[in-house]
């Protein structure tokens, strides 16, 4: 059996001096996460739930069908992963979302331009692509958002190396792959590894080694709609960027205004490294950077 397990799953069971091949045979399962590495260490049997907070049975065990028809579906693995996840981030990280736009006529203009290229070198170029580059570049600019904390709160470990996740929303469930050296790629390389990655997710082809240790993630609703939201950061990073769907607005530039496309930015940080202020500027460089995306092609 073809063990799968993310490289900081793998680091952190060997850390703890626990074999990811014994893990695998007592759950029974070919992906390995975090959790179960940690539940191996509590001697907890495979697919029990760790304890966290009250006992939800205690609130929410309801008899549905006494209140009409019903349907059960069984949550695949991943995202019963995702949930426990998440529900540990919301509930431990003080986090804050702040909201900003970008000026998006630099980058539609840009696509236009390369519209033919694009079609020659058979990469499908999206705006997502100029949003990866220009996190890169903000990442290496804003060294304290590309950092983690340590578990007990003392110690940040500054990173040295810019990858950035793509949150991908699937038929098994959310995957993140990820962008790795995205400071180092061009904008067709970028462009190529999106579309191929997030393909791949689709069908569950991603490999473990192509998710886990980004830098931070970009969760794109920009194809589905809305105008703003609260993604939730994905620890150990320490901020996700999410984006909404452009929108023309009007925009007054000294003498008149004028119709310009922009895009919703909602940057939700953990408050205990990443304050107010760092956001703003931050959300200000990244907005400055995708007006004028020339900066980010070179």
């Amino acid at each position: 059996m073809e063990i799968t397990a993310s490289p900081a799953t793998r680091a952190h069971a060997a850390r703890q001096g626990v074999d990811i091949d014994t893990v695998a045979k007592a759950t029974g399962r070919s992906a390995i996460a975090r959790e179960d590495v940690d539940r191996h260490l509590r001697g907890e049997t495979a697919g029990a739930a760790a304890p966290s907070g009250p006992d939800p049975s205690r609130y929410w065990a309801v008899d549905h069908a006494a209140h009409g028809p019903v349907a059960e579906e069984d949550m695949p693995r991943l995202a019963q992963v995702t949930a426990a996840n998440l529900s540990a981030a919301h509930g431990l990280i003080p986090s804050v979302t702040h909201h900003d736009r970008a000026d998006m006529r630099g980058v539609e203009a840009a696509r236009a331009r390369l519209k033919a290229e694009a079609a020659e070198r058979g990469v499908k170029l999206t705006a997502l692509a100029f949003h990866v580059k220009a996190l890169a570049r903000c990442l290496r600019d804003f060294p304290r958002f590309n950092a983690s904390l340590s578990p007990d709160g003392t110690s940040l470990t500054l990173k040295d190396y810019v990858h950035v996740g793509i949150a991908v929303d699937s038929p098994h469930g959310l995957m993140v792959p990820v962008i790795r050296d995205a400071d180092r790629k061009g904008l067709w390389t970028i462009a190529a590894e999106i579309t191929d990655l997030a393909g791949r997710a689709q069908t569950r082809k991603i490999r473990g080694d192509e998710m886990g240790g980004a830098s931070m993630t970009i969760s794109n609703l920009g194809g589905l709609g809305g105008s703003a939201f609260t993604p939730i950061v994905n620890p150990p990073e320490l901020a996700i960027l999410g984006l909404t769907r452009t929108e023309t607005v009007p925009v007054w530039d000294g003498e008149t205004w004028a119709p310009v496309p922009m895009v919703p930015l909602d940057l939700t940080y953990d408050h205990r490294v990443i304050n107010g202020a760092d956001a703003a500027r931050f959300c200000t460089r990244y907005a400055a950077l995708i007006a004028d995306p020339r900066r980010i092609m070179v």
